[in-house]
């Protein structure tokens, strides 16, 4: 895991570039935080360590405490069991670690980069800060990973069904 961005020598004109791409991939992804607005991704992403994994780093280890919400920004990730089968697959503008975040407690999968990988890392802490500056952020913040949560749980049960009917 290396950290990006933030001891850079780019130009000025280069690094706001690079923060609205970022913020471009974020706010345009399939399967992003929909209900954030604008402002509520810049509040983030302002906060957020930008991190980059190589492939086949862990991000995340099942069973152990994480206290970071990831938002993938380039590259691709997989979520596995414990028994390493494939839960899910994850593109830029997903994000990783909320369950943990939800229910304050330890990861239910890994997540393991795909190749090279880069995220935006915002602690819990930092997240918790945010929302007690900003409640409707948080509201906001809440109900988009409810919406992705039921996203997925509805493309694990139509997996389900389909490999069921096929057998």
């Amino acid at each position: 895991m290396v950290a990006w961005g933030s001891n850079s020598r780019m130009s000025a004109q280069k690094k706001d570039a690079a923060h609205e791409e970022l913020l471009s991939v974020l706010q345009t992804a399939k399967n992003r935080l929909e209900y954030l607005t604008p402002n509520d991704w810049v509040l983030i992403v302002d906060r957020a360590k930008r991190t980059t994994f190589k492939r086949d780093d862990v991000l995340i280890h099942a069973g152990k405490q994480n206290k970071t919400v990831y938002l993938l920004v380039k590259g691709n990730a997989r979520v596995e069991s414990t028994g390493k089968a494939l839960i899910a697959k994850l593109e830029p503008g997903e994000v990783c670690g909320e369950m943990a975040f939800l229910e304050n407690g330890v990861a239910s999968a890994s997540v393991i980069s795909s190749g090279d990988l880069q995220v935006c890392a915002i602690e819990w802490s930092v997240l918790h800060d945010l929302f007690e500056l900003y409640p409707h952020l948080g509201s906001r913040f809440y109900r988009s990973l409810a919406v992705n949560l039921s996203r997925r749980m509805r493309e694990l049960i139509a997996a389900r069904s389909t490999a069921k009917v096929s057998i």
